[in-house]
């Protein structure tokens, strides 16, 4: 096994150190430095067109932005390559925003929290320009501001005190509230049912075709029921004429004028029997008061 860990390299005896090739290095490369670094940011190549997220790993060479600097502070750029087409991407450090710009091959991918903090900044330094030497301005945005924040605290006590409301509730409460817009939900259904049902029955009523009885008809089957109630033609005409006809809805139904005569004369029949049985009655009363007149002169 020490043959495995031994640190001196054979050299055979026609080595000559001078026939070595030396690589050329660029002339910054000693200003260059190697490092392994996370992506600030994710990106597009500008040459493949491919995505490269946010966090991916990758070695690259880092080296002094010359003759740039913020604040005294250096600027830093960062040599890369992408990973499916090896086309080289170069960003740079942006200390004023406290960010990374990307420079050349690559375009950085849409933002939407920075693209709102940019608005923010906007809308700040443009509130900031107006008020500046306007005292009115400046009193008409700070009492804007007092009316937003009350209607921010108000809204904040109202979901205070549901969420309280809703922690006091029980299992029960709960089930009973869902049982209770269950029920209310299904007796909206039924009554939607119930009117479209009756909206369907009087659309097809009005569907069906309905023959109109003439005036003539009419008469002559008026006639025929006073003849067939002999010794009661007014009351027959008067009774017969609603049971002659059915109307609905403006329409008018013929009736058979053998069940109208059936009718009639059933009619007639107990209205006769009616006459007896009163007359009947009346001979009773008129004969009790004659014995009982007789008593009293005895």
């Amino acid at each position: 096994m020490g043959e495995r860990k031994v640190i001196n390299k054979y050299y055979p005896p026609d080595f000559d150190p001078s026939k070595l090739r030396r690589e050329r290095r660029p002339k910054d490369a000693s200003k260059q430095i190697k490092v392994r670094m996370m992506l600030p940011f994710s990106l597009r190549c500008g040459t493949c067109g491919n995505y490269i997220y946010q966090g991916t790993k990758f070695n690259s060479r880092k080296e002094d932005v010359e003759g740039e600097t913020y604040l005294g502070l250096r600027i830093y750029r960062f040599y890369f390559r992408c990973p499916r087409c090896a086309s080289e991407i170069t960003m740079k450090t942006d200390p004023k925003n406290s960010d990374y710009v990307c420079e050349l091959g690559a375009t950085r991918n849409f933002e939407p929290h920075r693209e709102e903090a940019r608005q923010e900044e906007d809308a700040k330094r443009k509130r900031e320009e107006e008020e500046d030497g306007d005292a009115m301005k400046a009193l008409e945005n700070r009492a804007l501001d007092s009316k937003r924040e009350m209607e921010e605290l108000h809204a904040l006590d109202e979901i205070k005190s549901a969420n309280s409301r809703n922690a006091k509730l029980g299992t029960r409460d709960v089930i009973a509230a869902l049982r209770g817009a269950t029920g209310e939900a299904a007796e909206a259904a039924r009554r939607d049912e119930e009117d479209e049902e009756e909206v369907r029955r009087l659309r097809d009523l009005r569907s069906k075709s309905v023959r109109r009885i003439d005036e003539e008809e009419e008469r002559a089957h008026r006639d025929r029921l006073l003849a067939v109630g002999s010794g009661f033609a007014e009351g027959a005409a008067s009774a017969s004429a609603p049971a002659a006809r059915k109307r609905t809805l403006g329409v008018s139904f013929a009736v058979k004028p053998k069940a109208a005569a059936v009718v009639v004369a059933k009619k007639a029949r107990r209205e006769e029997e009616e006459v007896e049985e009163e007359g009947a009655g009346t001979l009773a009363g008129l004969m009790g008061a004659y014995a009982s007149s007789d008593e009293d002169s005895g």
